[in-house]
């Protein structure tokens, strides 16, 4: 056996270094590693020799099998490389011509078509948009906006730092939210003011309803004499814009540190009749309560006016409302998205339902 596997191989050799095209060396493949090739045959009758042999002709025709499927994947890959530079070379085709039929224009991204919604809404009511560094100080993240010094956004383990970034009020992190541009705002400019600030955040956190990477859109309005009730009538115009005409507001108590009084505001259900969906089941969106938390917010604390007094704005004169919603957050709700990792994957099959 071990003469005849030799002389396999060595013809085998021959011939695949003789072969002129990448058909001549597909039927040299069947020819000699194909079911029926004789190399394959004498690796099966190996456990019919006598044991003393079995060893040796079992790993001599291993390796020629090995041997020869390396040298014809070499062959293949030199002739396929040729034959396409041949075959571009005679081809008439301008293969740089869309295809038929063309591709259709892509559209918005969901998030992206989602901000652009957000913000015909509240350019409407009269906010101007504006962006900030996605890269931020402790000072504008935290101090600013009255954080307290053991909060627990602070620690690393809900926070990325970067490496080298300082310390104190001047270390920089990813910015946990789009507040920090509050500040900046009131610093360059005297109230009053009213505008909203889309962009990234960043937070350490990655399961189906959250990612270390999301999208914030901050809200601020400051005057004299605004009232929990201009916040109510503002938000109420931004649900029944978004999520349908018949929506209704609540307000719960909640807090946040640059806010007070502060609520958590939820949205009437669109998907059902006060927790009911239609045949009489349990609404799946609001989980029979009739309502969708959409986002927090409150009136403006005193301390973040204290620290821009100096640019004009007075805690014993001025008043004005913050709100943060997520933009993954309305779109999850408004699309019946159950995960917020399809955002991310680039699954065009998910992607393709919202052009």
């Amino acid at each position: 056996m071990l003469e005849r596997v030799a002389e396999i191989q060595t013809q085998a050799k021959a011939e695949i270094s003789a072969a002129s095209s990448s058909a001549a060396l597909e039927e040299l493949r069947v020819k000699y590693l194909g079911r029926k090739a004789e190399l394959p045959q004498l690796l099966r009758d190996v456990a019919g020799l006598p044991p003393q042999q079995r060893g040796e002709a079992g790993r001599s025709a291993n390796e020629a099998r090995q041997t020869l499927e390396a040298l014809i994947e070499a062959a293949a890959a030199r002739f396929e490389a040729a034959e396409m530079a041949a075959a571009l070379s005679e081809d008439d085709v301008d293969i740089t011509l869309p295809g038929s039929p063309v591709e259709a224009v892509g559209h918005h991204h969901l998030l992206s078509a989602t901000r652009r919604e957000i913000e015909d809404v509240f350019c409407g009511l009269g906010y101007s948009v504006v962006e900030g560094p996605e890269v931020e100080t402790v000072q504008y993240n935290f101090d600013s906006l009255n954080h307290d010094p053991a909060h627990p956004a602070r620690a690393r383990s809900d926070t990325f730092y970067i490496e080298g970034g300082g310390e104190g009020p001047d270390q920089t992190l990813l910015r946990t939210h789009t507040s920090p541009m509050q500040i900046r705002i009131m610093e360059e400019t005297p109230p009053p003011i009213a505008l909203i600030v889309p962009g990234r955040v960043f937070r350490r956190d990655s399961d189906a309803t959250h990612t270390p990477q999301f999208h914030q859109i901050e809200g601020l309005l400051v005057d004299e004499g605004v009232t929990l009730a201009d916040l109510k009538g503002t938000l109420l115009a931004f649900a029944r814009a978004i999520f349908g005409a018949d929506r209704e507001l609540r307000l719960r108590p909640h807090f946040f540190p640059f806010t007070e009084p502060s609520v958590e505001v939820d949205v009437s259900c669109f998907m059902c009749d006060q927790g009911t969906a239609p045949g009489g089941e349990r609404c799946s969106l609001c989980k029979g309560t009739g309502w969708l938390e959409v986002l927090g917010s409150g009136m403006v604390d005193p301390n973040v006016f204290a620290a821009v007094s100096e640019h004009g704005y007075d805690p014993d004169t001025h008043q004005g409302f913050a709100f943060g919603l997520g933009i993954e957050r309305i779109a999850m709700l408004k699309h019946g998205v159950p995960d917020l990792r399809f955002f991310y994957e680039n699954d065009l099959r998910f992607l393709r339902q919202f052009g």
